[in-house]
């Protein structure tokens, strides 16, 4: 039996990674084997796991609750009143290529970037799956995740990770839904495990003035910390190694009577913990005490602006996937309601607050990247969970619309200065090109050298392609 090569490392049902993958090669050579077939799909694998793109880390800037990407990215002036909305477009500084005249700092950033306006899913509004993993299908419950649902992008890089103890996968500034209080589906290992589960920061967010009334955001503080990051009073770094090898002995009787996927799960999410505690590349990366006031105000200092920033240190440290939401925080603090679900005062919310964050957020971060040469290395991404309706409602919002939206793609494996696809003159349905959330997530993976067709084990064994079918946007990438 031909067999991989590489770390032994086992999925949730004791197969191991390479196991799975040579089985997933096997299954794609038809009716007959051959010994140049079979070297041919091991090549291949090896290919995906060796990892060849132009793009070595990703940021990845979610924007949760349904942005309005006509107001955005893809304007439609020639519109009825109701449907083209109040914002012009302007020139950005690839001729022929607009976008709102709220993202003028944007605009500059045009030659390293792709607007994908094609894109659009059936899989229920505020769904957040699709959007992080290739999947489409509708879900009994948007307000819980499953142990059983395909992995995140970021999982799958945490799965590759060839050193396990560091984090390869960061979610900021919280867990997905914590101001809601639920857990909202998507980000997670699924049925590849809790292992690769993202390492979430913790966050304590405030406002100056809170909010009287829905729909009126104010200015969101706080910044993204780790969670027990800091050693005690008294607790020295010797102490807490003698502390580790008390803990090792007891892990070896443990070891002697079976380990469980529960207790394999904590082990690495310990192991991951003990290494930022006693390292300091991560932890580092969190202490914004260290960076230039001047920097701090251009990413602007709200939550989002501050998780923006951490997460160029993050990959400037080294990890590969890195998320910044844009969450909700209403129901647990009672301090902003909406996020990017405008049902009222789309036009408020977007020209008081979300587009001019959003607009000098990005700008700083890409300006941050260029000037520190990692631009050439990092993928950045803004991408939503659905869109917003053509129409405007009685309330001057726009309603929920997962047929046609638009996402963003800059640096690391762009082709910059493109556009791929496009809506019908009232930004409602797809016109030309039309793209999957499969093909977003498969060109994520292409511009990581992550090949979107390698298979990884479902909950009974199934090889499941990561991208779910999914193919890389050919005119999008470099």
């Amino acid at each position: 039996m031909l067999r991989m090569l590489g770390s032994p490392r086992r999925c949730c049902d004791g197969i191991t990674r390479r196991e799975t993958l040579a089985a997933g090669a096997l299954t794609t050579l038809g009716g007959g084997f051959s010994l140049p077939g079979l070297m041919a799909a091991e090549e291949a694998t090896d290919e995906a796991l060796a990892g060849s793109g132009k793009a070595k880390n990703v940021i990845l800037l979610y924007l949760l609750g349904g942005a309005p990407t006509q107001d955005m990215y893809d304007l439609k002036p020639g519109a009825p009143e109701n449907i083209r909305g109040p914002f012009q477009p302007i020139a950005t500084n690839v001729p022929g290529i607009e976008i709102s005249e709220m993202m003028p700092l944007s605009a500059k950033w045009m030659d390293r970037s792709a607007i994908v306006r094609s894109v659009g899913h059936e899989s229920g509004c505020h769904n957040t799956l699709p959007s992080y993993t290739g999947y489409e299908r509708k879900l009994p419950s948007i307000t819980v995740t499953e142990d059983f649902y395909p992995p995140s992008m970021g999982s799958v890089c945490e799965y590759l990770n060839p050193e396990p103890a560091s984090p390869d996968y960061i979610y900021m500034p919280c867990y997905l839904g914590w101001g809601q209080s639920i857990h909202r589906p998507g980000p997670y290992g699924g049925f590849l495990g809790k292992r690769y589960d993202p390492l979430y920061s913790v966050c304590s967010p405030s406002v100056d003035n809170p909010p009287d009334k829905p729909y009126h955001s104010q200015v969101l503080r706080g910044e993204p910390k780790i969670p027990n990051s800091k050693l005690r009073d008294g607790m020295t770094v010797d102490r807490l190694n003698l502390r580790k090898s008390l803990l090792d002995q007891l892990d070896d009787q443990r070891r002697r009577v079976g380990r469980s996927p529960a207790t394999v799960s904590f082990g690495k999410q310990s192991e991951r913990a003990w290494s930022i505690l006693t390292s300091s590349a991560v932890r580092d990366a969190f202490d914004l005490e260290q960076v230039d006031p001047g920097l701090r105000d251009k990413y602007g200092r709200t939550l989002f602006g501050s998780s923006a920033l951490v997460a160029r240190r993050l990959v400037e440290s080294g990890v590969r996937f890195v998320n910044v939401t844009w969450d909700c925080y209403y129901e647990r603090l009672k301090l902003q309601y909406e996020c990017w679900d405008t049902h009222k005062r789309n036009e408020g919310i977007l020209r008081n607050y979300n587009l001019p964050v959003l607009d000098a957020t990005y700008n700083a971060l890409m300006q941050d990247l260029e000037q520190s040469g990692l631009l050439d290395e990092t993928l950045v991404v803004v991408m939503s969970d659905f869109g917003r309706t053509p129409k405007h409602n009685a309330n001057a919002g726009r309603d929920h619309w997962t047929y046609c939206y638009s996402v963003l793609f800059s640096g690391a494996g762009v082709r910059g200065g493109t556009v791929h696809g496009a809506s019908d003159s009232h930004a409602a349905y797809i016109a030309q090109d039309p793209v999957s959330t499969g093909d977003i997530c498969a060109s994520i993976y292409h511009c990581l050298g992550i090949n979107p067709s390698m298979r990884v084990p479902d909950h009974v064994g199934r090889p499941i392609e990561i991208a779910h079918g999914g193919r890389p946007i050919q005119s999008i990438l470099a």
